[in-house]
This record gives C-alpha cells, structure tokens and sequence, in this order.
C-alpha cells in the first residue's frame, strides 16, 4: 500500500503511530455518510492513550458536519468528500472562518474513497490541508492527523500531483460551470457510469439503492442537457472523468 503521507510503500509506519509515548494530543471530529465507517475509523485511531487521537465529535451529513464542528472547536476534521447536503466542499464553505481563526484553527484532512482529480482538487480549492484515500493504514492515518495539525500538507504522491498540475499554469483552477452544477455524489454516479458500471454495482459500491442511482442518472442528464447514458459516457471521456 502506498504511503500517504511520506510517498514510500509503508514508509509512514517506520515512524511508529503518532503521539504515542509523545505526549502529543489532537482533537479530531470524523465526517463521513456511513456509520460503520465511522465507527471502523473511531475504533482504529480513536485509542487516546496509545494512538494520542481523541475523536470529539463526528457527522453523516453537511449541517451535522457544520454543528458538530462549530460546537466542539476540534484542531482537525477527517472529512468525506461525498457527503449528503452539498458534500464535503459545502462543509468547507461554511467552516471558512473557523480555517483562518486567530486561535482554535479548525484544520481539514480529506478522506475518501475517491482519487478522482476534480475531487481532489475541489476540496483543496476549499481550503482542506490534505487529501487522502480510504485504503490508507491506520498507523499512516494517524501520522497524517499529527502533520496535518502541524500545519503540514499531506498527499499521496499521485493526488499531490493532480494538485500540482491543476496550480502549475494559472493562479487559478479552471471552473467546470457544467459539472459544477452536480453535486459530489451525482459525480460519483456519473463517473461510475461512464466506466459501464451497472445499476446494481453502482449501488452496491456507492451503499445506495437502485432507484437513488436511477434518481441520480435522471439529475445528471437533467442539469447537462444529455438524453442518455452513451452521451453521458461521451461527456465524461472528453473531460478525463472516467
């Protein structure tokens, strides 16, 4: 497995799980739809005493996400790029005051199940410190946590390259206005479907039924004026989403 916060194959382990016998403490609230995930997260780094996580607070949708955030004042934020409510950007909007706080700086570490380029991108273009995937160990988590406290940015070296590429010719990303017009999760569906995913494996990939995937194709080819999947599939190729 890569190594998200240092780019080597598990180099990030060789550090031992931070904060512990350190000392050190980070407050962290955990944002993500999916319960069990969360609760799989909280029970591999939230161990206060060994892993110097404590796990404050957590969410499954964007105005949750935003009160529990603003309620408990946590020092970083584990936060799905796909969420109900507007996704994780959405959150970032509304958290923007709390990133620039003079004291108590809120801090936002990306963690989703997504590498896709405009995702990655679109968080970081809202203010998140670092962007990594859900196949990530817990013990590099942990590291990524601590150095995303310090103040450090943390990618895998493939998402940091996307990062790179979409800063290196203008001070400025270019904005999609097309597929800015779909939410996080229509463009989860919409790239899935592009790759020729059926219904039923976009639902069971995505822990979504049939009819909100059918609920969601309709929205796509709504809001970009296409009439069915082999468009869409057309419009997504031309842009590199697949």
């Amino acid at each position: 497995m890569t190594d998200e916060t240092t780019g080597t194959e598990n180099g990030a382990g060789t550090e031992g799980t931070a904060g512990q016998g350190e000392g050190r403490r980070v407050r962290v609230v955990l944002v993500d739809d999916h319960r069990m995930f969360r609760a799989g997260v909280q029970a591999e780094i939230g161990g206060t005493e060994s892993t110097g996580v404590e796990v404050v607070g957590e969410a499954a949708d964007v105005d949750q996400a935003v009160t529990v955030i603003t309620t408990t004042r946590p020092e970083v934020v584990l936060l799905d790029v796909h969420l109900p409510g507007g996704g994780g950007v959405e959150v970032l909007r509304r958290c923007a005051s709390l990133m620039t706080a003079a004291e108590d700086q809120v801090r936002f570490l990306a963690l989703s199940v997504s590498d896709a380029a405009e995702d990655v991108i679109g968080v970081i273009r809202g203010g998140a410190r670092g962007y990594v995937t859900k196949t990530i160990t817990g013990t590099d988590l942990i590291a990524s946590i601590f150095r995303v406290q310090e103040g450090d940015a943390v990618f895998s070296p493939r998402l940091a390259g996307f990062v790179l590429d979409a800063f290196a010719s203008t001070d400025a990303p270019p904005v999609d206005e097309d597929l800015d017009r779909l939410t996080q999760r229509e463009r989860e569906v919409l790239r899935l479907i592009a790759r020729g995913y059926a219904y039923k494996e976009i639902a069971k990939q995505l822990f979504i039924s049939v009819k909100t995937v059918e609920s969601h194709v309709s929205a796509v080819l709504r809001k970009l004026q296409l009439s069915n999947r082999h468009e869409l599939t057309r419009w997504a190729t031309a842009r590199r989403l697949v």
